[in-house]
């Protein structure tokens, strides 16, 4: 992947990928990496021995998460562009509106795995407090609510490309991200009791 600099800097220029999506998954890999290094502070050390079988799958989950979300961030950009394609199709082919419809459907795939993938890591985020160090407490409380933030910044994005669907192709996306979105308000209240209890 380029630096972050020089990927902030084309998120922020006039080109229209990579967009919100894109910055959804971003949003979702500093959480899950914040998640990571949590684990790897943890692991290893006696006073946390004893949940040393959790922390290591947390470790190694998260890490898996992390990578996977940075490769969203193309694909959300590449699934925008190819929607934008084919807008460009002359409007006199008789396979314009299908093309738009698939890729309308192919381009809220990627947003609904960023979502997903979110609320995973708000799950291993919550499995932490309690077995790991707390010297970065802290830590996991901002990846909850980072989690949250991926959560919800995807869900936006799907919802736009939902509404472009017929029915047939909406219902089955929309539950998926029903699935994810239920994670939102845990991790909001994870991050609020930790911050509550940080700042006590």
């Amino acid at each position: 992947m380029q630096s972050v600099d020089h990927w902030l800097a084309e998120l922020g220029s006039a080109a229209p990928a990579p967009g919100g999506g894109a910055a959804a998954a971003m949003t979702a890999a500093i959480a899950a990496g914040l998640v990571e290094m949590v684990a790897h502070l943890t692991t290893g050390r006696a006073r946390y021995a004893q949940y040393e079988p959790d922390t290591a799958r947390i470790l190694v989950r998260a890490g898996q998460l992390r990578a996977e979300a940075v490769g969203l961030i193309e694909r959300d950009a590449s699934a925008f562009r190819e929607l934008m394609a084919t807008y460009g199709i002359d409007k006199a082919d008789p396979g314009r509106a299908a093309a738009i419809r698939a890729a309308t459907v192919a381009a809220a795939e990627p947003p609904l795995a960023i979502a997903a993938l979110a609320a995973e890591v708000a799950e291993l985020a919550a499995e932490l407090p309690g077995r790991s160090n707390r010297t970065v407490l802290s830590d996991v409380a901002v990846a909850a609510s980072t989690a949250a933030a991926a959560i919800e910044s995807a869900a936006i994005n799907v919802e736009i490309n939902l509404s472009a669907l017929p029915e047939p192709d909406r219902a089955p996306l929309a539950t998926e991200l029903a699935a994810a979105t239920d994670h939102l308000g845990p991790a909001r209240e994870l991050a609020a009791r930790l911050r509550a209890e940080l700042s006590s």
